[in-house]
């Protein structure tokens, strides 16, 4: 018996069930038509709200030029997702779509079926359970193919829907000699493990045996090593009614993965405890822990939290792989002009200078990136972080937080009897803490915080309602650095287009909307979003004597922002369209990010 890999689906099920197919004469469908439903697919796509009758009547002119199926042209042409016509297509036809990719796909099953046939024939072996094979098939209801599918291979054929184009796109690269997928899950054989798109679902049989035994071992090896090639920040295990649900942040977006039965999720959440060195039978109360994992050669330090919820505890793991970043400010993706700002800022003797923007927009790395800038032998640079996320040489790092005995403020009051020359404090989160901050900058040491403001001129009026009187904020404020991060086309699928007129006027674009902007289309490199990596926009405002005048107990954000602009600076949401023309990022991502200030 074939051992069913950790990527398989219950598209065949564990019983061997076959999925019932409806017959035609031909045993062909043309267009996906012959199903129970006798409305066309074109007019049942408009009835379902998934494609204008304008963008139907283009594509049937040209699908009579070209003898193509209409669902193909319609994702060629952009009009439709893949994602949103599959499970269409499948509910007509009585059958699961499935999106293909190479983790689907078992190695040693796909050449059950020899080239040449799965050429011929269009359709790729996927997997199999037991005699049952798994087979894409451009044309799932053509018994004639399953037929002889079943002769050739000696299985049980259990047909599953894949566009054409899908097929022939990976069909060469599974054939390749050097053709293989992980091992991760190889012990979870006694599983069943359902793909939906990008969903995976897994059964697993002995709910007694879960927490120590291997199948549980393994799919948690098999999450930490996937969101590392993933690149994922944060891994999410959430607990549900009919199952868990585990995703992955990756460039700042959640993005499901895994689906696991809800009746195992206690196991998993165990097992992580345990290799955190939590108290597996505490389940009432968030707790904490760390875990230091090598995953392919790499060594990775794993943040795990526990919070209590009706369904069960959530677990979040942050990822923190040194590896996979850079504390130099240059490879930030700071702009010359900002750049030489920011070092004239961090060259001053003493002050306060702050890193503002929404949680997640890369404040940490920022000030870290400064700190690497500037430390050396001949200064004692001390940071107050909640919690110490990466370790820097020459650079006294303290851990503090509110429900312990060291808080900001406490920590801060110890560091000035440590003849500081420069203080970091990871996040401003109260008056006291920002009073003391002030006053250290005040008597001759320079201070790098972050605060939470939408913009560099929200930083002063923020201060100025946490109670600090106006003349401390200006006489120790040396400037501000707003930062957002916008995720990069991916260049693998990247494509040009024309935005549409609604998204330019709410970015309020006055340039050539005749040109053409990035995008991506989507594809296994980044994993169908069309986005591969971050680039960081800055804003930065250099207070000097002229705003310092400015600075009053009732100066507004406005007033500070008009005085910025005609200073020549540059808003961020302008240097997100900079970007977008240069073909880095795409208009709709800015409006994402930026479009609000």
């Amino acid at each position: 018996m074939t051992m069913t890999p950790p990527f398989l689906s219950k598209l065949s099920g564990k019983s061997g069930v076959r999925i019932p197919m409806s017959r035609s004469s031909s045993g062909f469908a043309p267009d996906y038509r012959d199903t129970a439903a006798e409305m066309p697919l074109g007019e049942a796509l408009i009835a379902a709200g998934l494609l204008r009758r304008e963008d139907l009547e283009g594509t049937l002119t040209r699908q009579s030029s070209s003898r193509r199926r209409l669902g193909e042209l319609l994702i060629e042409m952009g009009l439709i997702e893949e994602d949103k016509l599959l499970p269409f297509l499948g509910e007509r036809l009585g059958l699961h779509g499935v999106r293909l990719r190479e983790g689907l796909i078992d190695p040693e099953i796909v050449r059950l079926i020899p080239r040449p046939v799965a050429e011929r024939l269009c359709v790729l072996a996927m997997f199999r359970v037991h005699q049952t094979l798994t087979v894409a098939m451009a044309d799932p209801q053509n018994l004639l193919q399953v037929d002889e599918l079943e002769r050739l291979t000696g299985c049980r054929v259990n047909p599953v829907l894949a566009l054409r184009s899908s097929i022939e796109k990976i069909l060469p690269r599974c054939y390749e000699d050097d053709y293989q997928v992980d091992d991760v899950t190889a012990g979870i054989d006694d599983a069943s493990v359902e793909i939906q798109s990008d969903v995976v679902r897994v059964d697993l049989d002995n709910i007694a045996e879960q927490a120590d035994g291997s199948p549980i071992v393994s799919l948690v090896n098999y999450i930490l090593v996937h969101a590392i090639r993933q690149g994922a920040s944060d891994i999410h295990i959430e607990a549900g009614r009919r199952h868990s649900s585990v995703r992955f942040r990756v460039d700042g977006q959640l993005r499901e993965v895994l689906r696991p039965r809800s009746d195992f999720h206690a196991a998993l959440i165990s097992r992580i405890k345990v290799m955190s060195r939590m108290d597996i039978a505490e389940h009432r109360r968030p707790q904490d822990g760390r875990v230091h994992v090598i995953v392919e050669g790499k060594e990775i330090d794993l943040r795990a939290s526990t919070l209590p919820t009706v369904l069960g505890e959530k677990m979040v793991l942050r990822v923190l792989d040194s590896s996979n970043l850079t504390f130099r400010l240059a490879d930030l993706g700071v702009p010359p002009l900002q750049m030489k700002q920011f070092e004239q800022m961090l060259r001053r003797p003493h002050g306060l200078v702050l890193v503002t923007g929404p949680t997640g927009s890369g404040k940490t790395t920022t000030l870290y990136s400064a700190l690497e800038l500037i430390k050396s032998v001949h200064s004692n640079i001390v940071t107050v972080e909640d919690p110490v996320e990466y370790s820097l040489e020459l650079v006294n790092q303290v851990h503090a937080s509110q429900g312990s005995t060291v808080t900001f403020a406490s920590a801060l009051r110890a560091i000035l009897r440590q003849d500081p020359d420069v203080i970091m404090i990871g996040e401003i989160r109260d008056a006291e803490t920002a009073e003391i901050a002030i006053q250290a900058a005040l008597t001759g040491h320079l201070v790098l915080s972050t605060l939470h403001t939408n913009d560099s001129a929200g930083a002063i009026t923020r201060l100025r309602d946490m109670g600090i009187a106006m003349y401390k904020i200006s006489a120790a404020l040396v400037g501000v650095v707003a930062q957002r991060l916008v995720r990069c086309v991916c260049p693998k699928c990247r494509t040009n287009y024309f935005p549409g007129n609604e998204v330019l006027d709410r970015l309020g674009y006055q340039g050539d909307r005749r040109r053409q902007f990035a995008k991506g289309e989507g594809c296994p490199n980044c994993f169908d979003t069309g986005f591969r990596g971050r680039n960081g926009i800055y804003e930065v405002l250099t207070v000097t004597n002229d705003l310092r005048d400015l600075m009053t107990q009732d100066i507004s954000h406005q007033t500070i922002r008009k005085w910025y602009r005609q200073q020549g600076g540059q808003f961020l949401l302008e240097q997100g369209l900079a970007l977008a023309e240069k073909g880095i990022t795409s208009p709709e991502e800015i409006l994402r990010v930026a479009g609000g200030d």
